[in-house]
């Protein structure tokens, strides 16, 4: 990475050449900054967001510009941002005009005027970020690096331009942002960026929850979470964030006797999840499934430490804490909900002696998310010791097989009564009734204890003795 290089071979996108003939004619000073120029520096591949800031009207290059692409009929325009939007088929170009910024101490919403390259590189929340090429036909693909951003890629380090005291105190987002960077960038904030963040941690409060929510979510996307997560908690961001993940923080002695520290713990299961899957809720579940133990932790002098229904109060907690970061209370919820709650059932099939009624019941609560359970109960085993590693994880293989068994034999996974209501209130002659819920509950259990096989004929006939035992009488065919 040379500031000296012409990096004009680097821009062989068609957009470039488009956005510079365009400039050109407007008679408008236009650059490519921020994470594409960072990204193409790092060599990160192609980036799919491309930011272009003009020393004038931004939105009057991008609709400019959008007029010589094809297949593009309409700009995204931000009147109050001054900024405009143009989606290709393979990138998101946001074009800006240049500008300087100034903050109230209320608001991370600056007072915004028109200003110089300079300027708008001196607003940029990192140097890593304020890198920019220039689009300018005299000297297209020069690189501009006002704070040697190069060199702090070279020695990956977060750094702000300017005082990181002003920095985050006038946009707290930015301390989520610096985290969310050396998260997935491997970097390191450095120490006079790091002792800002932590002094000006309790301005995160007036960030909307959405905004920062956007940040969790990108911190939880990358490879190895936890180096976020362990920067939110030593910062002192998580506190005002998710206080119930710091609850978790510690380990008590009584009597000789201590549990694990489950915050640290639960960081190994986040980012032994991150290993096999990339779906983001799986990971809100692996980073929220021991939510409960905080409140549920009790010292019992026969058997120690206790945590008894931290999984039905964890989910309970899911909610609320969902509601409180106004996440969505959708299908994405109910998902890391339920397995927290059902985080513990297949470690305690697997350490006993496993029943075909007790899988029965793991894959008919489970439903279609058994894959996903079993992937959060694996990823659960944090054990040092390899001989216990190994040990847990054989369990769970035979978990797996006993599943597919059970469910190839059985087929409860989103168990439909063989029998329908309707059917029984036409067999007895009855009208909707209480009846009616104990005889299909009645064959739901039979089914899942194994009594019968999950076919008509013998639920049918299930049904037809149950009746009896409820003194209904069966209607004449």
């Amino acid at each position: 990475m040379d500031q000296s290089i012409n990096y004009s071979a680097n821009l062989s996108d068609p957009i470039f050449e488009k956005i510079t003939k365009v400039a050109t004619v407007l008679g408008l000073e236009t650059y490519v900054i921020g994470g594409f120029v960072r990204d193409l520096l790092l060599d990160r591949g192609e980036a799919k967001d491309i930011d272009i800031v003009t020393v004038g009207d931004g939105i009057v290059l991008a609709e400019a510009v959008a007029k010589t692409l094809d297949n593009v009929t309409k700009v995204q325009v931000f009147k109050t941002y001054g900024t405009a939007m143009i989606k290709t088929a393979s990138t998101e170009i946001e074009f800006v005009g240049a500008r300087s910024e100034s903050y109230s101490e209320d608001s991370r919403n600056p007072e915004v005027a028109s200003g110089s390259l300079e300027d708008d590189q001196n607003r940029r929340d990192f140097t890593i970020n304020a890198l920019a090429i220039s689009l300018n036909e005299a000297t297209f693909g020069q690189l501009l690096d006002p704070f040697n951003g190069v060199e702090d890629l070279k020695a990956k380090i977060i750094r702000t331009p300017l005082d990181p005291d002003i920095t985050y105190s006038d946009d707290p987002l930015r301390m989520m942002r610096a985290i969310r960077f050396a998260t997935q960038l491997n970097f390191i904030i450095e120490e006079k960026s790091l002792a800002a963040i932590k002094k000006n941690n309790e301005r995160i409060q007036i960030i909307t929850k959405e905004r920062i929510v956007v940040e969790l979510n990108k911190i939880l996307s990358s490879s190895k979470p936890s180096i976020g997560l362990k920067l939110l908690e030593s910062t002192g961001l998580l506190q005002y964030i998710l206080p119930e993940l710091v609850a978790l923080k510690g380990v008590e002695d009584i009597q000789g006797q201590s549990h694990k520290d489950n915050f640290f713990h639960t960081l190994e299961v986040v980012d032994n999840i991150a290993k096999t899957t990339g779906n983001v809720w799986l990971r809100w579940a692996a980073l929220l499934h021991d939510i409960g133990k905080a409140p549920t932790k009790r010292f019992d002098k026969k058997v120690g430490w206790t945590f008894h229904g931290h999984e039905f109060l964890g989910g309970k907690m899911v909610y609320k804490l969902f509601k409180r970061l106004k996440m969505p209370l959708n299908d994405k919820m109910k998902l890391v909900q339920k397995l927290v709650q059902m985080s513990s059932r297949p470690i305690v099939i697997a350490e006993e002696n496993t029943t075909d009624s007790a899988v029965r019941r793991l894959v008919f609560d489970a439903g279609e998310d058994i894959e996903n359970l079993m992937l959060l109960c694996e990823a659960d085993i944090t054990t040092k010791n390899p001989a216990k590693f190994r040990k847990y994880h054989n369990n769970f293989k035979r978990v797996r097989a006993k599943i597919a068994e059970v469910e190839a034999r059985d087929q409860v996974r989103n168990f439909q009564p063989p029998v329908s209501g309707e059917l029984i209130m036409k067999t007895f002659a009855m009208k909707p009734s209480r009846e009616i819920g104990l005889i299909k509950d009645a064959i739901k259990e039979a089914i899942l204890e194994g009594d019968i096989p999950n076919d008509f004929d013998a639920a049918y006939q299930f049904m037809l003795h149950k009746g009896e035992t409820l003194g209904l009488q069966r209607t004449e065919l």
